[in-house]
């Protein structure tokens, strides 16, 4: 079996033992079924990694001896934001996993014309906890050891102003292909890609008139939860670490 990897919230230092939250305990003693020697590594979204030992349990709580350093944190050296209208069901949990996967560095949900999601109080923060725990999840399958940013939804007149970097936004019509774009090596990049049907034409006008380029994948139309990929992918591909 290889090495599990395991999120915690806590802070870590070498030398030192930790008593794990209780998720990530259960996992490793009842899911895993470590026993006592046993190894994994640690990490709590800060950068790098650290060698751990199950020193112990008592009951459902897992102790864990904090061993050496390790400064890798396998980022793409391109930072690459992704807005993405909220979808329904399962859809905008695929793409948070996904694209966490891929190297995003943070996510944005947004309401648009045609969110059919609303979230509101307690929903959405019980939503925002749930994208979180996917993110650490893909973040322990994938070897990633700093935590993309997964941010509240946000109506995407209010958000479109605070976008930076090289910025693109999905649309049909598009005649620029997102491989073609003529860019000198962006150190960032943020990816507009609308909800189930898409953006509205108003709506990528308002991003083209806030500075977005107009950007397309292909003749064929992509579900909202393919699109970001198959944009991550690409924009990987040219400037971030993809080989």
């Amino acid at each position: 079996m290889a090495t599990p990897r395991i999120f915690t919230d806590q802070p870590l230092a070498a030398g030192t033992e930790i008593a794990l939250e209780p998720g990530p305990g259960h996992h490793l003693l009842k899911v895993l079924r470590l026993k006592p020697g046993d190894g994994l590594c640690l990490f709590n979204g800060r950068g790098g990694s650290f060698a751990a030992v199950l020193a112990g349990s008592r009951g459902p709580e897992a102790r864990v001896a904090v061993g050496d350093f390790a400064p890798a944190d396998h980022e793409s050296p391109l930072a690459i934001a992704l807005a993405i209208g909220v979808s329904r069901g399962e859809r905008m949990d695929w793409v948070v996993q996904k694209a966490v996967e891929l190297g995003v560095t943070a996510i944005r949900p947004l309401v648009t014309e045609r969110t059919e999601v609303r979230l509101g109080g307690e929903r959405r923060d019980k939503k925002l906890g749930h994208w979180r725990q996917i993110a650490i999840a893909a973040c322990e399958q994938c070897g990633r050891n700093r935590l993309p940013a997964i941010h509240a939804p946000q109506p995407l007149a209010d958000w479109l102003p605070t976008a930076a970097g090289l910025r693109l936004v999905l649309a049909p019509e598009a005649t620029t292909a997102l491989a073609g774009v003529e860019a000198t090596a962006p150190d960032a990049v943020t990816l507009l890609i609308g909800p189930e049907g898409g953006l509205s034409a108003v709506e990528i006008d308002v991003a083209v008139a806030a500075g977005f380029r107009a950007v397309t994948l292909g003749p064929r139309v992509l579900r909202t939860e393919t699109a970001p990929l198959a944009a991550l992918a690409i924009c990987q591909a040219r400037w971030g670490d993809f080989r």
